[in-house]
């Protein structure tokens, strides 16, 4: 019988990313998925394949050729993505707890959550996690190279870092390599010393190096859970891959083990076991028997020469006590199993990609267009279908210290399937009506829409919901007051998010969107583009490190950006939103007199990473070409400061969430602010534009 229920997925190693992989391809064929609700928790939006590290070092491949896209794959998946770092799990409560988030709440756990160095007493860095070892490697700059360890990781490494031209040196506990034969570590030296890579034997303990690759041990939070582990800290499991007692828990890769058939740490059975896996954890929702996992007595190894034996790459195979190599053979029989397996993953791209209709963005790009909404307004007299007829936020009284009192509402279907961060960026978006009026947020409430499921799951959802809210308003000492939940019955609609924010502000300092008047300047106070970003986020075609980039900038509050700007004389301002860049400067030209012209450098206009190149390619928003309309303002009363391409111009109409502040503030003010602005953390800031008659 299915149950509904939480199965976390902790890590985004190689058993769990082609788990997801099979869950794709069931949803997309079969419509085949565990029932409950799926959650994967990693600290990064990519997944490097352990088999492309070393081509990746000697420069052999680029960066993108060896990172999985996990949030790309959780959406074609159908699963909910977290950015976090994992930082213990609580078997009495059930939770897995977070760094700076609250900790989530599970009735199946699946761990890969990878490993860390076993012993790192003298050197600077070590090589697990992989992510920290690969940006050392990116600003490593020095020649002379120390590598503590003899291991197959070791080997590889140094001849990978050879390749680039450097000079490493390994340095031994003992007198010999660890490669798992006699035959192995035979051929290993023959290839060390053909490369002119030194062998330093005996090497004390606490010998100083550069590079620590002495084996490894499951993350240290591990061992604190009270879990059953081998010598190495790996979970030890049934054949099932459950861990030992724990039924409701699960443990591959590298932090985990079967106790009746162990083998050493490689990514060779971290990949064989995730049919099983992805089967079990499909199984045990549905209160069926698990299937056993048998590993196969040995892992091929695949090690090559990193470039360092000439202009034709090698590489040596190690099979049980075989060996063979070098060869450059081995060397493409190696590229041909990496490619294959990354292959995979690439593949999913393309499946999402042949809906016969664009998909609908979400975010602040699902709002109504302007055409549908100003008629509708003019028909029931309310602002007269004008652009710019309505401020940001109403004023609605004064309190007993005479402040102006404010209100808005904001809200639009989920931008991202993690429900804490959703939260967090609506309420940020929410919130800046209130900042672009020049005051400060002191209540929310907040209506929350849930999709049809299990009380629990609803209530998890809802858990994580306001939780992601209060994220926001605690550092302002605002409050969340009330609300009002739904349940969106009979539609396909998910989670969605719609907050009433209520602000003050000293009378007099209130900001409208105009007048603009002659003579001011215009300043964005961050890059734009995060429409397109989304929409290719949905179509496969964004680069993580774009969303990365794009995520951490929405999640930035523009609070500090108030005093700031009011002591810099701010005269009007509003906040860039779904209508663009374009269309919110119409609605303050509509709040100015008529002779107020603006002269817009859109060169100097920033944009995102990825956004431009997104539009170059033709990719986006499905809100955009309703705000295609604003494109009038050029022949009205905008002029390009200079000629601009396609792509700058669809930046300008680009519908955002958490979008920047735009303010007019005394030209001659521009320079300080911007360099204030800097000082508080908002280096992306930009002068665009200047108001004249």
């Amino acid at each position: 019988m299915e149950a509904e229920g939480e199965l976390l997925l902790a890590g985004g190693g190689h058993s769990h990313s082609l788990v997801l992989r099979i869950w794709a391809m069931a949803r997309r064929h079969w419509q085949r998925r565990p029932a409950a609700r799926i959650t994967l928790i990693s600290r990064h939006s990519t997944a490097p394949y352990s088999g492309l590290v070393p081509a990746l070092v000697a420069g052999l491949v680029g960066e993108q050729a060896g990172a999985i896209d996990l949030r790309r794959l959780c959406l074609v998946a159908g699963v909910t993505f977290v950015q976090a770092e994992i930082k213990g799990l609580n078997l009495q409560t059930r939770e897995l707890q977070l760094e700076g988030r609250p900790s989530l709440r599970w009735d199946w756990l699946s761990l890969d959550v990878g490993a860390e160095t076993n012993e790192l007493a003298g050197a600077a860095v070590a090589v697990k996690p992989l992510d920290p070892f690969l940006e050392w490697c990116r600003q490593l700059d020095q020649p002379n190279l120390r590598i503590k360890g003899g291991g197959a990781a070791a080997v590889e490494l140094a001849l990978a870092l050879r390749g680039r031209g450097l000079k490493p040196e390994l340095l031994l506990r003992g007198a010999e390599l660890h490669l798992g034969s006699r035959a192995a570590n035979r051929v290993g030296e023959r290839l060390l010393h053909r490369a002119g890579i030194g062998l330093r034997r005996h090497s004390p303990a606490a010998a100083p190096a550069d590079l620590a690759c002495t084996g490894s041990r499951a993350p240290s939070w591990l061992a604190a859970a009270g879990l059953p582990q081998d010598q190495r800290g790996r979970l030890l499991t049934a054949a099932s891959l459950q861990v030992l007692n724990h039924p409701g828990l699960f443990a591959s890769g590298d932090c985990g083990v079967i106790a009746a058939q162990p083998r050493p740490p490689s990514g060779v059975w971290a990949v064989r076991c995730a049919p099983t896996l992805a089967r079990n954890l499909t199984r045990i929702v549905s209160g069926r028997t698990l299937r056993s996992w048998r590993p196969q007595p040995w892992a091929l190894q695949l090690l090559g020469d990193g470039g360092s034996l000439g202009p034709r790459p090698q590489a040596v195979a190690f099979w049980g006590p075989w060996a063979l190599g070098p060869s450059p053979l081995l060397w493409r029989w190696k590229r041909f199993l990496d490619q294959r397996f990354m292959d995979r993953f690439s593949s999913l791209k393309a499946m999402a990609g042949d809906r016969p209709t664009p998909m609908a963005c979400h975010g602040c790009a699902a709002k109504l267009a302007a055409g549908p909404l100003q008629d509708a307004l003019a028909r029931n007299g309310l602002g007269g279908g004008t652009p710019g007829s309505a401020e940001d936020a109403a004023v609605i009284g004064q309190d007993g210290q005479g402040n102006l009192l404010l209100q808005s509402i904001d809200g639009f279907p989920a931008l991202v399937s993690d429900p804490w961060l959703n939260a967090r960026i609506t309420t940020l978006h929410a919130c800046s009506d209130i900042w672009a009026c020049g005051a400060q947020v002191r209540t929310v409430q907040a209506v929350v829409t849930l999709p049809q499921l299990a009380a629990s799951l609803q209530a998890n959802l809802l858990s994580e919901t306001l939780a992601g809210i209060e994220s926001v308003l605690k550092p302002l000492g605002a409050r969340l007051i009330g609300g009002h939940s739904l349940e969106a019955r009979g539609t396909p609609v998910g989670l969605s998010l719609v907050l009433s924010v209520n602000g003050a502000v000293e009378a007099g300092r209130l900001w409208g969107k105009g007048p603009l008047r002659p003579g001011d300047g215009l300043l964005l106070s961050r890059p734009i583009g995060t429409g397109v970003l989304f929409a290719a986020a949905m179509a496969g075609t964004a680069q993580p490190q774009w969303l990365d980039g794009a995520l951490a900038t929405m999640q930035q509050s523009q609070a500090a950006l108030v005093e700031l700007l009011a002591g810099h004389g701010c005269r009007a301002c509003t906040d860039v939103t779904g209508f663009g860049l374009l269309g919110h400067l119409g609605e303050m030209l509509a709040a100015s007199p008529t002779s107020c012209r603006v002269t817009l450098n859109a060169g100097q206009v920033p944009s995102l990473p990825g956004a431009l190149t997104l539009l170059e390619q033709g990719l986006t928003s499905s809100l955009a070409p309703a705000n295609a309309s604003a494109l009038t303002l050029l022949e009205d009363r905008v002029e390009l400061q200079s000629p601009v391409d396609g792509a700058r111009q669809a930046l300008l109409i680009d519908p955002q969430t958490c979008g920047p502040l735009l303010a007019a503030i005394p030209a001659d003010r521009i320079d300080a602010a911007l360099a204030e602005m800097e000082t508080a953390g908002f280096p992306g800031a930009a002068a665009i534009g200047l108001v004249h008659s």
